[in-house]
């Protein structure tokens, strides 16, 4: 049964597809044994998933309404539709940027109606839910509470944010996660062969296939955009060859289909460890510019941006240091904001975080002094904790010494008492040592002044 062909489908409502439709449209799943990833919501028993089963699933608790939260082309339309057609249920869609608080009421109002008189129940899918306004989401509320719809909302954005705590409160929140290459490889493929994709009228080459893959950037409605695109081409030049073999999608046909260049960067091999490299060391010699070419060719070749905004905050920990603190917070703002956010938009937060990086002042001196620390322990410099260091709060600790001479920092001049921290076999050992540069310039006066009062000077 095709999931739209309106004279079959059990789901009044679903939008048929025409034989022109996008090749992204006739592809959609049809069953759940078609979607591609999110294995995480249709584990067996899982709410999405008896949301989905037809009736009579034994145990069926079926949730009231859901938000699916997730990135572009990662089957939130999909299973919408699926909710409604394996259920039987009748599906209206409306759009967050097109419908306003009048439709939203009609459809809530219709499904009322149809429910008292035995017409069965709503799936109402709205797409783009965080562009509602308020008013438009309180539209809904009372038919998301008195259950006269099924609601199945579908946003990019963080509907903590975007979608009002009242709304949010009566319906189940499910994230959907990026498809990886493995998912998108596989709905591509399928796409060739099938009879409602390609049909088996072309070839797709291995590298076309990859940077196909890379372009997508884990988004499937844009990787089958970009196959159609490039078969279209190529089925076109090849009409007026007389060769019966099917034509072949090379790598050429992807470039010109898309007008990207296809970048020379494999994920898992030397390409990809040769520009990290180079990305890392650019930011470490200062050379921003060099460093955001670097983030360009990672962006570009669809490598995945929360591995780049690791990296940055890897730099600004062991490249810039206490040379400039604020590096580290301004890359672990840009990875939180990443994983928020995710691509295209993610490029420019990466970008702000690089060109911190790359040009803070640089001191690997913290670096430096915890390896050299680990390296005392490892090589059993280690030794007992200082008797008045050690905890005296439990019954009897202080008669065995614990405790004992212990001088409260606070109650000394410039909260600096002079004492011993380190044991006995570590006393008097340095470790960090601070540049003079930036913030270090600063700390190495002020650290020259402790240690000498912590060893009485």
């Amino acid at each position: 049964m095709d999931l739209f062909d309106a004279t079959t489908s059990t789901a009044e409502g679903l939008p048929a597809v025409e034989e022109g439709a996008p090749l992204a449209v006739r592809m959609r799943p049809r069953t759940l044994a078609e979607v591609a990833g999110q294995s995480h919501l249709l584990a067996p028993g899982s709410p999405l998933r008896r949301l989905v089963e037809p009736e009579g699933a034994a145990g069926r608790a079926v949730p009231s309404s859901v938000v699916l939260w997730g990135p572009p082309g990662t089957g939130k339309t999909t299973l919408a539709y699926l909710v409604a057609l394996t259920s039987g249920r009748r599906f209206v869609e409306l759009s967050g940027v097109t419908s306003g608080v009048k439709d939203v009421r009609a459809v809530v109002t219709d499904a009322r109606r149809r429910l008292a008189t035995g017409g069965g129940e709503t799936v109402l899918f709205i797409d783009e839910v965080h562009r509602f306004s308020t008013t438009q989401q309180d539209a809904l509320l009372p038919g998301v509470e008195n259950r006269w719809v099924t609601l199945v909302a579908a946003t990019t954005e963080n509907p903590s944010f975007s979608v009002n705590s009242p709304l949010l409160s009566r319906s189940l929140l499910l994230t959907l996660r990026p498809l990886d290459d493995d998912d998108v490889r596989l709905l591509v493929r399928r796409a060739v062969e099938d009879p409602r994709g390609l049909d088996g009228s072309v070839v797709l080459e291995p590298d076309a296939e990859d940077h196909l893959l890379r372009l997508s950037g884990g988004d499937a409605r844009k990787a089958l955009t970009i196959l159609e695109a490039a078969a279209g081409a190529s089925l076109e030049a090849a009409a007026t060859d007389e060769d019966d073999a099917s034509p072949s999608v090379d790598l050429a046909a992807v470039e010109r289909a898309v007008d990207v260049a296809a970048v020379r960067y494999d994920r898992a091999g030397d390409q990809h460890y040769d520009v990290t490299s180079a990305f890392i060391k650019s930011m470490r010699g200062s050379d921003v510019d060099a460093a955001l070419h670097y983030l360009a060719r990672m962006v570009v070749a669809g490598e995945d941006p929360r591995f780049i905004a690791r990296r940055v905050v890897i730099a600004a920990a062991e490249e810039v240091g206490m040379a400039d603190p604020t590096a580290l917070q301004t890359a672990v703002a840009a990875a939180q904001a990443v994983a928020l956010i995710g691509m295209p938009e993610a490029r420019i937060i990466l970008a702000e975080a690089v060109v911190h990086v790359a040009t803070a002042p640089k001191s690997n001196a913290a670096y430096r002094a915890v390896d050299a620390a680990i390296a005392d322990v490892r090589a059993g410099r280690a030794g007992p904790v200082p008797a008045h260091l050690r905890d005296a709060h439990y019954s009897g600790a202080q008669r065995i010494g614990h405790g004992a001479g212990y001088r409260y920092a606070h109650d000394a001049p410039h909260a600096v008492a002079t004492q011993q921290y380190a044991p006995d076999e570590l006393a008097g050992t340095v470790y960090y040592e601070p540049s003079d540069r930036g913030q270090e310039r600063e700390i190495s006066t002020r650290l020259a002044r402790i240690r000498q009062i912590l060893r009485g000077g």
